[in-house]
């Protein structure tokens, strides 16, 4: 009998990615809501520590696979060590984050287990009755959100957009149990070869961590423009996101996108500036605690969800704005 709710955890050089507590956070309230426990699956190499801590932050079990080949992220041993874990341990649901990882993990494995996906969930959670996992999605361009369910296939999966939800907390005194797995050589090998690693310029900072984004959009007007926006991310020390429209026409590369295809972020503080505030866009960083918005439509959509809007020609803003900054750092000094 299928039981049980898991998460696939993820780790870096042995440490945990915030988005791993994320996970964590939204599929404990999914095994609540089933009276079932909550596992981890964490793969990698040396990370024992890093499974004590999914104990700490929430997880009532954490089955590690260790070995030397699962050091860097490699789909062939990971999807064959997961598949054969889900045959052993049959659990009813599994999580994992919208990730490069997930993203190229979860396909796979659902292809090979004969199951249904759902993609960049926003919500989920438990049908009353049947118990059944409810997957809510955007469709339909983001236009109409769906939700999906996987009656008749097990295991039930998903993927969440990371920063969709706040990481659980740490409980030094929780316990847990943590089953080692020992598997043979062959299940380890792999098609690919790592050829290296290459860091992403400064430019293309991880949007996804930063407290204050600073978004442009197609209302910037040009690309010249575009020294008022990295002036005003540096002197509020944040990062610079763009809208698809910015993306699509050079004028930014893709890892500064937020959206439905881009990134998810939950900054302290996001200002808008020349962005009209599409649905898609909005989906991307509704989980910003101040929103700021800068347009000289005022009907534009992004007033909407804006904490304070200011209409206007960025031009002429933007100048002045940084002017201001730039002061009050003289007078702080």
């Amino acid at each position: 009998m299928d039981k049980g709710v898991w998460i696939i955890a993820e780790q870096w050089n042995g440490k945990l990615k915030r988005v791993s507590f994320e996970l964590l956070s939204r599929a404990r309230r999914l095994a609540d809501k089933l009276g079932e426990p909550l596992s981890a699956v964490l793969l990698g190499h040396q990370v024992e520590e890093a499974a004590q801590e999914l104990i700490y932050h929430g997880a009532d079990v954490v089955y590690l696979v260790d070995h030397p080949k699962l050091f860097q992220f490699d789909p062939d041993p990971y999807v064959s060590c997961l598949e054969r874990l889900i045959h052993e341990e049959r659990p009813e649901i599994i999580v994992a984050a919208a990730t490069t990882t997930g993203r190229t993990l979860m396909p796979i494995l659902a292809a090979r287990l004969h199951t249904g996906l759902t993609a960049d969930c926003t919500d989920l959670d438990i049908e009353e009755g049947t118990g059944l996992l409810l997957q809510t999605r955007p469709a339909i361009g983001g236009n109409v959100m769906a939700t999906i369910e996987t009656p008749s296939h097990r295991p039930q999966m998903a993927t969440v957009r990371p920063r969709s939800c706040k990481p659980s907390p740490r409980d030094p005194f929780r316990s847990g149990k943590v089953i080692v797995k020992d598997y043979p050589d062959e299940l380890f090998t792999s098609r690919f070869k790592l050829l290296g690693l290459e860091k992403l310029r400064e430019e293309t900072v991880n949007i996804e961590d930063a407290e204050v984004v600073v978004a442009v959009g197609k209302g910037i007007g040009k690309p010249e423009n575009l020294k008022w926006i990295r002036e005003l991310a540096e002197l509020l020390n944040g990062a610079i996101g763009a809208s698809r429209a910015v993306v699509d026409l050079g004028w930014l590369p893709y890892p500064h996108q937020v959206g439905l295809s881009g990134k998810t972020v939950s900054p302290r503080l996001y200002l808008a500036c020349g962005i009209s505030g599409a649905i898609q866009h909005l989906a991307g960083m509704r989980g910003s605690e101040l929103v700021i918005a800068i347009n000289k439509d005022p009907r534009a959509q992004i007033f909407k969800v804006a904490d304070l809007g200011v209409i206007g020609d960025l031009n002429e803003i933007l100048p002045r704005l940084i002017q201001r900054l730039k002061s009050l750092e003289v007078k702080q000094g």
